[in-house]
């Protein structure tokens, strides 16, 4: 088997990376790429990428195999206009087809309802830290950044996000679950504060990854965006269903909003193989939970063991975990590990290859302060800490 593919067995397919060593005196950032220098001399082998809570996966094989089928139309355009991937998403969910709204990817949708929904100036508010995404594209939109910092325990604080809307507010975010921390807001309190927004003010629901969530934390998305039609739920392929490199998000909500949003739909913007790849994916989803299964049970053993090592990791519905500690992100790095890097230490890795999973253990237990104390309860303002995080970077958002 090759770095990177999938035996007969089924085993998860890491990222990795063919054994390079980056310069002396250079260390890599959350891109892959050096930048600063190393905490100590030397440089590390570049052994897991866990920076973009992908996947560990291949597609399904049944997807895979629908996606070779289609691959000898590659010459053909695909729909100026997409109309039969909407269709599918849409009878999935039990809606209108003009209630769905598709695009590259979750970010792609994600832009397409900044750019349409909210004036220009208009106030964005969200929690922070986020997904990169929004505060890097509320930036070259030219909206107003209004990110309210998490609670103590990672969890958005949705009533300081209510307090900061005001007559210039033009959208908001809220994240279920959470990226970075992998919390969930409940139901009941989503619901409260859905009804303290003015009905004018846009509110995407972000549930990127909505597959990973337990049964008790289940919300039901219809009756939501029939009570509000404000609100847009935003999904993707990208996570649960492997199918990051293709790019294939949605939006659904009320008629109204979504056309609003349609106005930015690129031409030719989605190719054949989405379609073919939805309606695989959706066909084969005995075979998505059994694989959710593997990766959250190698979430919860994971998050045990480190927790034992003292590290307060927060409750995650994701597929990654949020690690709080100055000495983490530095600690992943000596062992030739990316994450996704906060400037207070605290790092976001992707779960679900056993493999990654233990070199990610041994990396922490081989810090300087492992084993010194179990962190005390005062620790959990790392989280806190964290959201003075504002991407600087225009090059692009990490998922």
């Amino acid at each position: 088997m090759t770095a990177g593919g999938a035996g007969d067995s089924g085993r998860p397919a890491p990222r990795m990376v063919a054994p390079v060593r980056w310069p002396t005196g250079l260390r890599a950032n959350e891109t892959g790429e050096p930048s600063g220098a190393l905490e100590s001399r030397g440089a590390p082998t570049l052994r897991y990428d866990l920076s973009l809570s992908e996947n560990p996966f291949p597609p399904l094989p049944s997807v895979v195999d629908a996606l070779e089928d289609c691959m000898d139309k590659a010459n053909r355009y695909p729909e100026f206009l997409p109309k039969r991937l909407p269709q599918v998403i849409a009878d999935h969910l039990g809606v209108d087809a003009d209630q769905v709204v598709v695009g590259s990817g979750a970010t792609g949708v994600a832009m397409q309802i900044m750019q349409t929904l909210p004036r220009a100036g208009a106030g964005f508010v969200y929690a922070a830290p986020t997904f990169d995404g929004y505060p890097i594209m509320a930036n070259m939109i030219g909206l107003r950044s209004v990110a309210v910092p998490l609670d103590p325990h990672g969890r958005q604080d949705l009533w300081g996000m209510a307090r900061a809307v005001d007559e210039r507010t033009g959208l908001i975010a809220i994240c279920r679950p959470h990226n970075p921390t992998g919390t969930v807001v409940a139901a009941s309190e989503l619901k409260a504060f859905l009804y303290s927004i003015p009905v004018r003010v846009p509110v995407v629901l972000d549930e990127a990854y909505v597959e990973f969530l337990g049964a008790a934390d289940g919300l039901d998305t219809l009756e939501l965006i029939r009570r509000h039609p404000n609100v847009l739920v935003l999904r993707t392929f990208s996570k649960a269903y492997g199918l990051a490199g293709l790019r294939i998000g949605y939006a659904f909500g009320a008629p109204e909003l979504v056309r609003r949003v349609h106005r930015l739909q690129l031409p030719f913007g989605v190719p054949a193989t989405a379609v073919a790849a939805v309606r695989a994916s959706y066909a084969a989803e005995a075979e998505l939970g059994e694989r959710i299964l593997r990766i959250t049970t190698e979430r919860e053993l994971l998050r045990a063991e480190l927790r034992r090592g003292g590290i307060r990791v927060p409750r995650s519905s994701a597929n990654f975990l949020y690690l709080p500690g100055r000495d983490i992100a530095p600690a992943l790095a000596r062992a030739g590990i990316v994450a996704k890097r906060y400037p207070d230490g605290s790092a976001r890795i992707a779960v679900g290859d056993p493999a990654a999973d233990r070199a990610v253990l041994h990396a922490l237990a081989d810090r300087p302060t492992a084993g010194m104390r179990s962190l005390r309860r005062e620790d959990s303002r790392l989280l806190t800490l964290t959201a003075r995080y504002e991407p600087t970077s225009r090059r692009g958002p990490r998922t």
